[in-house]
């Protein structure tokens, strides 16, 4: 007698199956329930891959584009197949990175003696990718032990995941098999190739961008903006990823397991300070004109001791800054206007007195004397505390906040008065060649560290919140980021390996029984490919003692 179990779909279709059927059997019948093909399950608070057996009785719901969940798995199933076709043509010793996310799109870089990265070889990628997902092969989930995972490695000219698998202390390890071709990836996959029919290819600075589906373009690859600004820190930290022989997780644990920790983070600090006084020089040379300042980006960047440290180096410069608090100008609590929720919307422009605060900056850029206001969170109410301030010969006001780069927030101030500064934290470290770091997954584990140190905020609660935050910064940040004079990466090389001792305690703390449980878990095993370093060797006026705690500067 068939062993049959019972299943409950989308909250209310139960029905008998036999075990050990496919969830993507069970997916291919609620297809028409969703927007975009179904790329995982999800029961309770874990999720599974469509290729994974059900061998028990659960509640399914399925998970489609619309979720980053998705988008995850669909981008990592497409990266294996196109590292595949490229071995392929290529030979199994070509050199494939995919370094980092723009627009939701993976910048790639590849290597192998005479080859040229141009149409002719897009072209060519491209057709061999079309092959592979048209002949829907299956991607297999194989349980391996980690001295085989690493000889696979090894085999398919992939010394960064060898030596990756090297640091794991754990006998068992799951590769992907795509025909002939084995891979290790951070994440689940996709049980077929023929899932994956929306893709391209486009040239950009040496390499190309994979272009795939996104949570806003469900039916198209992402389109994608050439962010120049953007795009040259990302290139300049490669560079100096490059150059400090530290591209991606494995070269980091080497590091540390060599005792070179201390001396990377000496140096790594030493170009924060650097590029801070590029900054400061900047303004300098242009302070006849320019008298306010504006620094804006999104969540856990480290704007606050960015800021102060700005302040020091103006203050090296013979400048004196004078810091406006940009949240003393919102707008009395009862009169925040309503976003499309119904709810209060304090992260849009449209919550701050725009014309007191242009009127203020204004009378001081002309000499005169502004009052400035303050704002009390408690009544919700802006209140005239009598702090007069006035602009003297070689001052200069410093603004942080998350409208900065707007150019509606300063409309009525001219252009040449004012300095834009975006700070962000665009991390070149990687797992390995073929898996990167998500920049939004380094900040959330900021935030999470923060939030538990400074503000009482369990590690559930600061998850809790962040799809809210990062809807606000696609909203109010992101858009506005090529308005900077200036970008200023805050990303640390060497952060993840000291915050992992800080984090992990609050991760485990969130169990299966928690909405939160999906992004705990997939930060552990994450965290896991890190070894721990201490903090000792951190300057006091490091950006991340702005997290870990122990800065000098009142953040």
């Amino acid at each position: 007698m068939d062993n049959k179990i019972t299943i409950t779909v989308d909250g209310k279709d139960q029905q008998e199956i036999k075990s050990g059927t496919y969830f993507y059997e069970i997916a291919q019948k609620y297809r028409d329930n969703y927007k975009t093909d179904i790329m995982l399950a999800k029961s309770g608070n874990v999720l599974y891959e469509l290729g994974n057996k059900i061998t028990k009785s659960m509640d399914i719901n399925f998970i489609d584009l619309t979720n980053q969940d998705g988008v995850r798995v669909y981008s990592r199933s497409l990266s294996f197949i196109m590292v595949k076709a490229i071995k392929e043509l290529y030979g199994i010793d070509t050199k494939i990175y995919i370094e980092h996310s723009i627009n939701g799109n993976l910048y790639t870089e590849v290597y192998q003696k005479g080859l040229t990265v141009d149409e002719k070889f897009l072209s060519e990628v491209k057709s061999k990718m079309q092959e592979i997902v048209n002949a829907n092969h299956p991607i297999e989930r194989l349980i391996v032990s980690a001295d085989e995972a690493i000889e696979l490695a090894s085999k398919y000219g992939m010394e960064d995941k060898s030596r990756l698998l090297a640091y794991r202390r754990i006998s068992c390890v799951s590769v992907y098999k795509l025909d002939d071709f084995y891979d290790y990836y951070y994440g689940y996959m996709l049980p077929f190739t023929g899932y994956l029919k929306i893709f391209d290819l486009s040239l950009y600075e040496k390499g190309f961008l994979l272009r795939m589906p996104s949570t806003k373009c469900l039916y198209a690859p992402e389109t994608y903006d050439n962010f120049e600004k953007i795009s040259k820190v990302f290139m300049e930290q490669l560079d100096w990823c490059n150059l400090m022989e530290v591209k991606c997780i494995a070269d980091l644990n080497d590091v540390i397991a060599k005792g070179g920790f201390d001396e990377l983070v000496r140096v790594n600090e030493a170009l924060h300070e650097k590029k801070i006084a590029n900054i400061a020089d900047e303004i300098t040379a242009r302070s006849d004109k320019v008298k306010i300042v504006l620094i804006a980006g999104p969540s856990s960047s480290g704007k606050t001791s960015f800021a102060q440290r700005l302040c020091v180096q103006l203050r090296v410069n013979g400048i004196k800054p004078q810091a406006i608090g940009m949240d003393d100008y919102f707008v009395n609590r009862d009169k925040t206007p309503l976003g499309p929720d119904g709810k209060p919307d304090y992260e849009g422009l449209s919550a701050l007195d725009l014309k007191k605060f242009n009127k203020d900056l204004n009378d001081l850029i002309n000499g005169k004397e502004a009052i400035i206001p303050s704002y009390d969170f408690i009544t919700g109410k802006r209140r005239i505390t009598g702090r007069k301030l006035k602009l003297h010969k070689g001052e200069i006001v410093v603004i942080e906040g998350i409208h900065g780069l707007n150019t509606e927030l300063t409309k009525a101030i001219p252009e040449e008065a004012k300095f834009r500064i975006f700070v962000s934290p665009m991390t070149q470290l990687n797992v390995d060649a073929h898996n990167c770091i998500s920049t939004s997954d380094s900040r959330l584990i900021r935030r999470i560290v923060r939030d538990y140190q400074f503000r009482g905020n369990s590690a559930a609660e600061t998850i809790s919140v962040w799809p809210d935050v990062r809807r606000g910064e696609e909203k109010n940040i992101f858009p506005y980021q090529e308005n900077a004079d200036v970008v200023f990466n805050s990303a640390t090389i060497y952060e993840l390996c000291v915050l992992k001792a800080f984090i992990l305690p609050r991760l485990y703390k969130i169990d299966k029984t928690m909405p939160e449980y999906i992004v705990a878990n997939r930060l552990i095993k994450f965290l896991d490919y890190f070894l721990c370093a201490g903090t000792d060797a951190i300057p006091d006026n490091s950006l991340i003692k702005e997290f870990v705690g122990g800065s000098v500067f009142n953040v």
